[in-house]
């Protein structure tokens, strides 16, 4: 019995590392579809998918956390040697950057100058290959988001 169930514990751990979940990590789902919506975006376009930048994720939330105490948005950047970042700071909840804040960058559309539509570039470039979605809830409740690219 010990092997066995050894066994079905050793199983479960290779697919959860596969998929990606973390079982640990509050924010797991979100970090989730925060890239799926990204790529949902980037499908409009036929532009392939980016992955998702697991090993980023803590130092994206790391970013997300020192920028909101800062107040200054893209202020950690690039701590994680990200090559670009979106960010979504002091938004309302974390269903808000998902449904709100993402469209509202894609939104920008392409064009000149990078400073209206940067957002968008980033997250439609063929340069980058993997993004990290990072969170941080300050105590009053406000979510500051990164999305960082490589």
């Amino acid at each position: 019995m010990r092997r066995t169930t050894g066994a079905v514990i050793g199983v479960l751990a290779v697919l959860a590392a596969a998929c990606g979940c973390d079982e640990d990590d509050p924010y797991d789902s979100y970090r989730q579809r925060c890239v799926d919506k990204i790529n949902r975006f980037r499908a409009t376009e036929g532009k392939p998918s980016y992955a998702r930048w697991t090993s980023a994720e803590s130092c994206a939330d790391s970013e997300a956390q020192s920028d909101s105490e800062t107040g200054t948005a893209h202020g950690a950047f690039p701590r994680c040697g990200e090559r670009a970042q979106n960010e979504c700071p002091g938004w309302g909840s974390l269903d808000q950057i998902i449904d709100g804040c993402l469209d509202m960058m894609w939104a920008e559309g392409p064009g000149e100058p990078f400073s209206a539509h940067g957002h968008y570039i980033n997250m439609s470039s063929t340069s980058y290959t993997q993004v990290a979605c990072g969170f941080y809830v300050t105590p009053s409740g406000r979510v500051w988001a990164v999305q960082d690219f490589r």
